[in-house]
Formats: C-alpha cells, sequence, structure tokens
C-alpha cells in the first residue's frame, strides 16, 4: 500500500498528473476523493477496499470540470474497459488520463464473476485468472423461444423505472437519453413500457458494454440486467468479432462505420 501512495505522490509532485481520482473512507465507507499537489497529505488516507466504484463514471465529471488538465485514476479491470471504450467514443483522452491499476483478489473476482479482473497495467494488488462462469446464460437459453419471452417479459414487468440502470452504468454518458425520449419511450409512466424499454437499453450496451455488473447490483427489482447485456457482449463478439474494452484501436463495428481506417479520437466530444 505504501508503493502506491508514493507512486501516486510521485506523479502529483512531478506535475505528471493535476489530479488523482481514488478512494477515501468517511464514516466506514469509501467515497471518491480528488487528490491534488496543495491536498498530498490526504493520500495517509487512501484506500483499496475489496469492493467496487464506478470510478470511471466520476472521472467524466471531473474530466468536463478539468477538460485540459492530466489526471490520475484508480481502475479496476472493469473501470480499465470502461477507459478503452470512453477513448473511442471521444469522451476523454488518453494522453491526460492516468490509470492506476488494481488487481481484484480471488474472492472479488469470483463474487463478481469476473473473466478478466485486472486492469492493463497493475500497480498493487497481484493478477488472479478470471471466472468463466456463464451459468445465468445457460439457464435462459436452454428454455424454448416463447418460454424465453415469457422469462423476460415477467423479469421487466418488475421495473420500477428509477434509472438505477443506467445511472450507474458507466457506458451511458449520452447528454440525452433515448430511454427520455417521449417518441420512443412513454415518459412520466411507471412502471415503463415492457419490453421496449428494456431492449432499447439493451441495444445501447451493444459494443459498450464492459461486463462491470453494476447495473444488476443497483437494481432494487433484481433484474437480472446482466444477463441480458452479457448475451448481447457475447453476440458482438461471436457475430461481428469485436470485444468490449480490450483495444482502443479496435473499431466498434456499432459506431464507426465506413471503409476509412479508424484512430483514437484527438479531442474530446463535447455532446
Amino acid at each position: 500500500m505504501e508503493k502506491l501512495k508514493k507512486h501516486i505522490k510521485d506523479m502529483l509532485e512531478s506535475s505528471e498528473i493535476a489530479g488523482f481520482l481514488g478512494l477515501i473512507e468517511e464514516e466506514g465507507h469509501p467515497v471518491p476523493f480528488l487528490f491534488t499537489p496543495d491536498n498530498i497529505e490526504k493520500l495517509d488516507e487512501l484506500v483499496v477496499p475489496d469492493l467496487r466504484y464506478p470510478m470511471s463514471d466520476i472521472l467524466l465529471t471531473v474530466v468536463r470540470q478539468y477538460p485540459d488538465k492530466p489526471i490520475g485514476v484508480m481502475v479496476r479491470g472493469c473501470d480499465d474497459r470502461a477507459l478503452v471504450e470512453l477513448v473511442k467514443n471521444q469522451k476523454i483522452l488518453p494522453e491526460l488520463v492516468h490509470p492506476v491499476g488494481i488487481a481484484c483478489s480471488r474472492e472479488m473476482a469470483e463474487y463478481c464473476r469476473c473473466s478478466q479482473p485486472y486492469p492493463r497495467e497493475i500497480h498493487y494488488g497481484e493478477k488472479v485468472e478470471g471466472v468463466k462462469d456463464r451459468s445465468d446464460l445457460e439457464a435462459v437459453e436452454k428454455r424454448p423461444l416463447d418460454e424465453r419471452l415469457d422469462y423476460w417479459m415477467g423479469q421487466f414487468s418488475k421495473c420500477i423505472k428509477c434509472y438505477g440502470c443506467r445511472n450507474i452504468c458507466s457506458m451511458c454518458f449520452c447528454e440525452q437519453c433515448t430511454l427520455e425520449d417521449e417518441t420512443l419511450v412513454m415518459t412520466g409512466q411507471s412502471p415503463p413500457e415492457i419490453p421496449i424499454f428494456h431492449l432499447i437499453r439493451a441495444f445501447h450496451m451493444a459494443g459498450r458494454c464492459i461486463d462491470c455488473g453494476l447495473c444488476e447490483e443497483a437494481c432494487p427489482a433484481h433484474i437480472p440486467l446482466r444477463s441480458l447485456y452479457r448475451k448481447v457482449r457475447e453476440d458482438m463478439a461471436d457475430y461481428l468479432g469485436y470485444v468490449t474494452g480490450q483495444d482502443e484501436y479496435e473499431k466498434d463495428p456499432l459506431e464507426f462505420l465506413g471503409s476509412e481506417g479508424y484512430e483514437v479520437p484527438t479531442k474530446i466530444d463535447e455532446t
């Protein structure tokens, strides 16, 4: 832990970064905190709890406020995958974001059923093997097609339209959300129209879902949302050969159309 703190301190003192987005503990709970050269002594309070926090989502808020400043950020494997997609979608610039990688423990990897519980570069923790578990998908796939529809309609009917799945998602960064577009989804109605409400979001997760599972954890109705998005993610890999969050130079077939080559964006899209 001291080695990690020193690494961050060195980056701040050398002006390699203007701030570092990490976690501290307040009243027994980890909360995000932006460390800067002006409060560098707070690094003594840095914590790396064995739980997840949507750091890439918070990073977007910091980047909007300080668009020209280099920012360091604590990332786990899922956060790192999110950064790759945020670069492609022109929400962050790779040269201005400095990931500090945290490898997840074996217990955390198994709890999350994570196939890649580590970032591209590890600064803290030991790399453990990913968990290959698609039992949730297999349970749905073994049903006849008509029963699958009944199953999902039953699950969607539990939705209270709290938008928790959207709000916690690192990949939901649109300024205008389609789920609030009255030409597609009836607004002001709770529960929402089914299945269109959830199918629209599932479609938008194609090519974006990093399989972190936070959507399912945030759902008060316990809808197995991760299974739905994992299936869409699998189909992208099986039919289009695209795996989300692996390579910022790899072209997303749903985002970048045409025969021209793809280059990493050099400016942030403000929309």
